[in-house]
């Protein structure tokens, strides 16, 4: 019987808004990435986020390393993006005084 290598596709999708999600679940590419950056080893992610695949999160570290600069020019997309979003949904829905507006409300 001869070996043969079998080239597996990357776990790796763009959602409708351009968020990359692995191996078909709801967790982001950021998620995993800022998670093993922390110093969580693969198994440790897979305890902590049961729906993926030991072997997509290899998967995924690996492709991380072999492309870190285009993973973290979007990373850093993702993360400006976010503060724009915090900023313009701060400015229609002022945070201050929320808190006590909910517990007058529940009074």
């Amino acid at each position: 019987m001869a070996f043969s290598v079998v080239t597996e596709p990357i776990p790796l999708e763009a959602d409708n808004d351009g968020v990359v999600r692995v191996g078909g679940t709801r967790v982001t590419l950021d998620t995993v990435i800022a998670t093993f950056l922390n110093g969580a080893t693969a198994e440790e992610i897979a305890q902590q986020y049961p729906s993926l695949q030991l072997a997509d999160i290899y998967a995924v570290i690996s492709y991380y390393l072999r492309h870190t600069k285009e993973v973290e020019v979007y990373l850093r997309e993702r993360q400006e993006r976010g503060a724009e979003v915090k900023t313009e949904n701060e400015l229609r829905f002022n945070p201050l005084g929320v808190r006590e507006h909910q517990q007058a409300r529940k009074r």
